[in-house]
């Protein structure tokens, strides 16, 4: 299977066999060997993986007297001052090799005896584990009967008794013969007090990036906590283990034969997972947007010849004329996203294309062909449902093909072709510049598709420079930021909202009102236009304000009609509406205005506002905006 753009190193596994089962949790590890001291670096990127949710955190560095451990439940600020306050911190600080972790609460609660790292029964061996242990209990019980102590519910404390029972001076042959005997999923790193300097470190199912630096190696379980020292990288598939020492890294299989992974570069800069003077990260990503869109569709466009230049989809114009429907997968944004793909597929292509929320779509035997074309979208690339999708259409014989964010992600992996969104990191849990960039994406998704079928170079040319046009038409939104803010103080006080829209702008409705609840904790639920009276209508009353996308296109006079049902009933009205659209703007209480653009290209702008407005309440109703509570960056649980 050929490579899935020029800018991967990665080519799928060559087998899809002993898959494993998809029950990850995302905490946040790293590791560190050097010639650094090792707990500025690892206290380092444990906050650049606190976007990604946790409940406690912990650090483990190896000295000449042993394993010392800190950790508590609990935020990273308070296991940083816990550190500095240390009576023996000179030995903390002096260490050049230690682990680190922040926890999401599977087995037993966010306690700091459940915090990370675990150690071995000895107390030589220390690991920090992402994932799920599935036969913990049946080793938890041998051991017992062995006459071991525990001193946490974790199933990962069972896996540090395990590779140290395996342990006769050599940590890469212990780790190897454990995880031999282990059932379920694991992103692990592990080290010995014996083996000073050196760490182990392996993936089956839970992310895990090896940075290669100058005479040291940092090991994440996500890149931002790597760039600040490399930009170069190692992504270990299922089943790989790894020795480090120093700069040095064997890689090898769970049979122990050697490995090879090509290192792949991270393209974006230390300073892009800043704030950047901002108050939040979700506002800088919201700011982010022109910037990011330009670097997704640089070198994508052809004008001259209407079309889009997609390499990583490795299709020839024969190829993509023989795509006779478009299934796309996703969750969350990037469904919703995908549901704007849909509406450009079949406009531009006059192909079918539907859209199926990836987590039904291996449970219900899906119907798919070798003439289908499965598209599965995941910011991260490792969203556990979208994964299983993947697997399932590989396994019926479909096209199957990735747009993610992330380089050397899983699904980016397995899928062997796609396209990389290059939007740079995206901190705040809420997708911002990821959702419009998949959305320019899919637009020269669905035009190069078209362009294969019946789309005319004349018309295609028309799309491209659309297309092209999505920055300004962003930076012209956020030029309105402040009295966005003004808007939205007129609705931080309520607790519901509706959200309605139709044809492309329906799909921005649904994603309009998952921000808002994601950010702000409003009730807030999107519909299509015309279904507000099949039910919603019941609930409109003074309490109940409607966003309504009423910009110019197709259904603007039936949405407009929609709006007056809704101030029949009391409910306060805000449009966003196109500039100079007088009729529009005078049916609403308030309106935010976008610039005028066509309808499938509209959806940017229109998505951008509903994100500032989202943001604002937000930030006056005082909520954590870029981390809110029980939500995590990569959904990687199924």
């Amino acid at each position: 299977m050929k490579r899935w753009n020029e800018t991967s190193n990665h080519k799928p596994p060559q087998s899809q066999k002993s898959k494993p089962p998809l029950i990850i949790i995302m905490c946040g590890i790293v590791g560190y060997t050097g010639k650094r001291a090792a707990m500025p670096v690892l206290v380092s990127g444990l906050k650049k993986l606190e976007y990604r949710g946790y409940d406690s955190a912990g650090v483990a560095v190896a000295s000449q007297e042993g394993i010392l451990i800190r950790k508590q439940s609990g935020k990273v600020a308070g296991l940083d001052q816990l550190i500095h306050d240390d009576p023996i911190r000179a030995t903390l600080s002096g260490s050049h090799s230690g682990i680190a972790h922040t926890r999401w609460a599977t087995h037993g609660p966010p306690t700091t005896d459940n915090a990370h790292p675990h150690l071995g029964p000895n107390g030589r061996i220390a690991l920090v584990h992402n994932g799920i242990i599935e036969n913990h209990n049946a080793l938890r019980d041998r051991f017992k009967a062995d006459g071991h102590t525990f001193h946490s519910e974790t199933d990962s404390e069972v896996l540090a008794h395990l590779i140290e029972s395996h342990y006769q001076g050599d940590l890469l042959q212990a780790v190897t013969q454990a995880l031999r005997e282990v059932e379920g999923t694991y992103g692990l790193t592990c080290m010995s007090a014996d083996e000073l300097g050196v760490l182990v470190v392996a993936r089956r199912g839970s992310p895990i990036v090896i940075g290669l630096g100058d005479d040291e190696t940092i090991v994440a379980s996500d890149a931002s906590a790597i760039i600040t020292y490399t930009r170069q990288a190692i992504y270990l598939d299922d089943h790989d283990i790894a020795r480090i020492e120093g700069s040095h890294v064997d890689i090898r299989s769970l049979d122990s034969s050697s490995v090879t992974r090509t290192p792949a570069e991270i393209d974006w800069s230390p300073g892009a997972a800043e704030k950047g003077g901002y108050e939040h990260y979700m506002l800088k990503e919201i700011f982010d947007q022109p910037e990011a869109i330009r670097n997704t569709i640089r070198g994508r466009i052809d004008t001259g010849r209407g079309t889009a230049i997609l390499s990583g989809l490795n299709l020839t114009p024969r190829e993509l004329v023989d795509i006779q429907r478009l299934l796309i997968v996703g969750c969350g944004t990037s469904m919703n996203a995908g549901l704007i793909g849909e509406y450009a597929v079949e406009d531009f292509a006059g192909i079918p294309a539907e859209v199926e929320q990836a987590a039904e779509f291996r449970y219900r035997n899906p119907i798919v062909g070798s003439r289908d074309m499965v598209l599965a979208i995941s910011q991260s690339g490792e969203t556990a449902d979208t994964l299983a999708a993947v697997r399932e259409a590989v396994d019926k014989g479909s096209l199957v093909a990735a747009l993610v964010n992330v380089v050397g992600s899983t699904i980016a992996r397995e899928t062997g072709r796609g396209i990389y969104l290059h939007a740079g990191p995206e901190i705040s849990v809420a997708s911002t510049k990821a959702f419009t960039s998949q959305v320019s994406v899919l637009l020269m998704i669905a035009l190069k598709i078209a362009r294969a079928h019946r789309l005319s170079r004349e018309e295609g040319i028309q799309i491209a420079q659309e297309i092209e046009k999505l920055p300004e038409l962003v930076e012209a939104v956020l030029a309105s930021n402040d009295q966005l803010a003004e808007v939205a103080a007129h609705y931080a006080g309520y607790n519901n909202a509706f959200y309605i829209g139709r044809g492309y702008m329906f799909p921005v409705a649904l994603e309009g009102a998952l921000k808002l609840k994601e950010i702000s904790y409003i009730h807030a639920e999107g519909y299509h236009s015309a279904e507000l009276k099949h039910g919603p209508i019941a609930l409109l009353e003074e309490g109940m304000p409607v966003i309504a996308l009423l910009n110019e296109g197709p259904g603007q006079d039936k949405s407009l009609s929609n709006v007056a049902e809704c101030k029949a009933r009391s409910a306060p009205v805000l449009g966003v509406v196109t500039q100079g659209d007088d009729e529009a703007r005078q049916a609403c209480d308030h309106v935010i205005e976008i610039p005028s653009c066509p309808h499938y290209s509209a959806v940017v702008p229109a998505a951008v506002a509903l994100q500032l407005f989202a943001y604002h309440v937000a930030r006056i109703r005082g909520c954590a905006i870029d981390q809110p509570r029980n939500l995590a960056k990569s959904v990687t649980v199924e």
